[in-house]
C-alpha cells in the first residue's frame, strides 16, 4: 500500500526546484589533521553538475594505491592558473564511497565559468570548467543532450564530437549512462574486436559490479574530456539498474538474482557515487526529480519516469488470443487509460503540477527518458507480425482491389498489372491484419501510461506554457506534435539518437539501404511524428531563445572507430516558435 500523501510531504517537495537554498549534505566530508600519505592517482578524470545560482557539484575519484583514508583538496577559481580562488577546502574519502570525491561548492556567483581541480599528496588533477546558473534576463541558452551509452557497443564518439563544442551551458543526459548487461550480451557483437569488452564479466547485481562498471566507462578519455569541460546535468533511466525497470522490478531481474530492491539501493548508491548530482536528502538515492533555472528565459525540470513511481509495463501478450492473434482493444485501452495507472507518482506529479503553474519562464522544459508524443502504429506492424515495408505493400494492394470491386473507372493499367501480380498475398489472413486498428508501439514509453500524460498535457495547457519535452531511450532521433485528447497542439517533443547503442535499424533488421524510405513512411503512418532518424548514432543540441527554440540533430559517420566526422548529411534542424505549439524545419 502506498502512504498517504501529506501536507508535510507537499511542502517538503516544493522546496525542491527554483530558487531552493543549496546545502552541502556533509558532500566536503571532514578535515584531518593526520594525512594518510597514501600515494594516488587521478585515473577517472573530474566532473561537475547540478548547477545553481550560487554552486556547483565538482567531483573525482582517487585510485590509491593501498587502502585507507585519502585526504583530498578542492580548489575553484575565476581563471585557469587559480590565481583568483573563490572557495576551496579539503576531504577524506575512503572505500566506503569507492574512492570517489563530491563536493558542493557554494559560495559562487550566478551566471559565471569558474575552473576546479583537485590535489592528493603531490598529485594534482588536471583542470576542469563549470559555470553557475544565470539569474534575470538572458537572451540565450544552449544546451547538448543526449543519453544511451553502451560501452562495449562502439567508441564514444559523439561524447567526443560534443567535447569541441564551446557554446555550451550544459549537457543534458538522460539516461543508459551504463548498461548493465553480461560480458557478450547486448549489443556487444564487436566488442572484443574494439577492446571493449565489458567488466565485470558477468550482470551487475552487486554494489561491487556497478561500481567496477562505473569505473571502466568513466575510463573513456572521450567522456572525460567532456565531463572536465561542462557541467552535466543527468536523470538515470532504466539500465543503470536493469532493462525495463520499474517501481518494484525489471524485465532483466530474474530468478536468482536477489531481491531487486537490494539490487536497485545498489545501483542508485553507485550511480550518486560517480556523478555529479546533488541528493536532495543526506543518504537519499532514490529521488532524482528537481528543477534549474535559467534566469526568466527556461524552467528545466528533470522528472524520474523510470523508478520512483511508475507502475509495471503493460504486456500486449496478455491482451492476445494465442491461437487467433486477435487483440482485445477494449480490455486493452481501459486499461492503458486507467486514471490510477502512473508513471510518475503521485508525489513527483503534483511536484511538477506545482512547478509548471508557478513557473514565470518563457519555456518549459521535461528533461525525462522516455518517448511522450504519441506512436500509434497499425497493429500488425506495432506487434511484429508484419513490417513496415510488407504493411506498405499490402495495404497499396488492399485498396486497388477495394476500388476494383467498387468500379472505380479511374484504375490505370499498371495497378491492375500490379494487382493481378501480387494480389494472391491478400489472403484472408493478411485481410483481417490489415483492417487492425492503430496502437500503442512501445508501452514503456507514455504511452503505457495515456492518462497521466494528459494531465500534464492539460497542466502546460491551462496556462498557456510554451512547453518543450525532450527524451532519449529509444536509441533513434524523433520530432513529435504534442496534442491532447481533444487534438489541440500542447508543445513540442525532441528525441535524441544514441551515443552508442543500435536503434530501430537493429531490432527490425532494416537493410541500411532501407533506411530513407523506412523513416519516410513512419513519419507518414504515425500522427503528429514530424521527423525520424532510425540509422544514425548522434545527439541533439537545443538553443534557446525568447522567439524560438531550434534542435539540432547532429551524428557521427561511425562507431567503430576512434577517428570519425560528423555525418551532416544526415544532420537535421528543425525549430518551434513562442506560442505557435507547432514544428518547422530550419535552415
Amino acid at each position: 500500500m502506498k502512504r498517504p500523501f501529506t501536507r508535510r510531504d507537499f511542502l517538503a517537495m516544493s522546496a525542491k526546484g527554483v530558487g531552493a537554498a543549496v546545502v552541502s549534505y556533509g558532500l566536503m566530508g571532514c578535515s584531518s589533521d593526520d594525512d594518510s600519505g597514501i600515494y594516488a592517482e587521478f585515473l577517472h578524470g573530474l566532473a561537475s553538475g547540478d548547477p545553481s545560482h550560487d554552486a556547483v557539484i565538482i567531483w573525482t575519484r582517487i585510485t590509491p594505491e593501498t587502502d585507507g583514508d585519502v585526504r583530498v583538496s578542492w580548489e575553484v577559481a575565476t581563471d585557469a592558473n587559480f590565481s583568483q580562488l573563490v572557495v576551496s577546502g579539503d576531504t577524506i574519502t575512503n572505500s566506503e564511497r569507492d574512492y570517489t570525491v563530491k563536493v558542493d561548492a557554494v559560495g559562487l556567483e550566478a551566471g559565471t565559468q569558474y575552473f576546479y581541480r583537485f590535489k592528493t599528496g603531490n598529485k594534482t588533477s588536471q583542470a576542469g570548467q563549470t559555470k553557475t546558473l544565470p539569474q534575470g534576463a538572458l537572451s540565450q541558452a544552449k544546451f547538448a543532450v543526449m543519453s544511451c551509452a553502451n560501452f562495449p557497443a562502439g567508441y564514444f564518439n559523439v561524447y567526443e564530437m560534443a567535447s569541441r563544442m564551446d557554446d555550451l551551458d550544459a549537457v543534458i543526459h538522460l539516461g543508459d549512462y551504463i548498461y548493465e548487461y553480461a560480458r557478450s550480451e547486448y549489443a556487444s557483437d564487436r566488442a572484443a574486436e574494439l577492446q571493449r569488452e565489458v567488466v565485470p564479466e558477468g550482470e551487475l547485481i552487486s554494489l561491487s559490479d556497478y561500481r567496477t562498471r562505473y569505473g571502466q566507462y568513466r575510463s573513456d578519455l572521450s567522456l572525460q574530456k567532456l565531463h572536465g569541460k561542462t557541467p552535466f546535468i543527468t536523470v538515470w533511466d532504466d539500465h543503470e539498474v536493469a532493462n525495463d525497470s520499474w517501481r518494484d522490478g525489471a524485465e532483466n531481474h530474474n530468478d536468482g538474482e536477489g531481491d531487486f530492491d537490494a539490487r536497485k539501493e545498489a545501483a542508485l548508491q553507485a550511480y550518486f557515487e560517480w556523478l555529479p548530482i546533488r541528493p536532495w536528502r543526506e543518504g537519499n538515492h532514490e529521488e532524482i526529480y528537481r528543477s534549474f533555472q535559467y534566469g526568466d528565459l527556461l524552467d528545466l525540470h528533470m522528472l524520474d519516469t523510470r523508478l520512483v513511481g511508475r507502475d509495471k509495463q503493460l504486456d500486449y501478450a496478455e491482451y492476445t488470443d494465442p491461437a487467433t492473434g486477435g487483440l482485445d482493444s477494449a480490455r486493452f485501452m481501459a486499461d492503458v487509460t486507467d486514471t490510477n495507472r502512473t508513471m510518475l507518482g503521485q508525489e513527483q506529479l503534483a511536484w511538477l503540477q506545482t512547478a509548471l503553474l508557478t513557473s514565470t519562464a518563457k519555456w518549459q522544459v521535461l528533461g525525462q527518458q522516455v518517448l511522450m508524443g504519441q506512436m500509434m502504429l497499425p497493429a500488425a506492424i506495432a506487434t511484429q507480425q508484419l513490417s513496415i515495408p510488407e504493411f506498405g505493400q499490402l495495404a497499396a494492394l488492399a485498396q486497388i482491389a477495394a476500388r476494383q470491386a467498387a468500379g472505380d473507372p479511374t484504375l490505370t493499367e499498371d495497378e491492375l498489372k500490379y494487382l493481378a501480380f501480387f494480389g494472391d498475398k491478400l489472403t484472408p489472413e493478411v485481410m483481417a491484419l490489415l483492417q487492425l486498428p492503430s496502437i500503442p508501439y512501445n508501452l514503456d514509453a507514455w504511452d503505457g501510461y495515456a492518462y497521466e500524460r494528459e494531465v500534464i498535457l492539460a497542466t502546460a495547457k491551462s496556462q498557456a506554457k510554451n512547453l518543450v519535452v525532450i527524451a532519449g531511450d529509444t536509441h533513434n532521433a524523433w520530432a513529435n506534435q504534442l496534442k491532447d485528447t481533444a487534438g489541440d497542439s500542447v508543445g513540442v517533443e525532441f528525441a535524441t539518437s544514441s551515443v552508442s547503442s543500435p536503434g530501430l535499424e537493429y531490432y527490425l533488421g532494416i537493410d541500411e539501404k532501407d533506411i530513407p524510405a523506412t523513416e519516410e513512411a513512419i513519419v507518414d503512418l504515425v500522427d503528429n511524428l514530424a521527423y525520424a532518424n532510425l540509422m544514425n548514432r548522434g545527439l541533439m543540441t537545443l538553443t534557446f531563445n525568447h522567439d524560438e527554440v531550434r534542435c539540432d540533430w547532429r551524428f557521427v559517420d561511425t562507431i567503430y572507430t576512434r577517428a570519425f566526422v560528423e555525418d551532416t548529411a544526415r544532420n537535421f534542424s528543425m525549430v518551434t516558435k513562442a506560442g505557435s505549439h507547432g514544428l518547422e524545419a530550419a535552415s
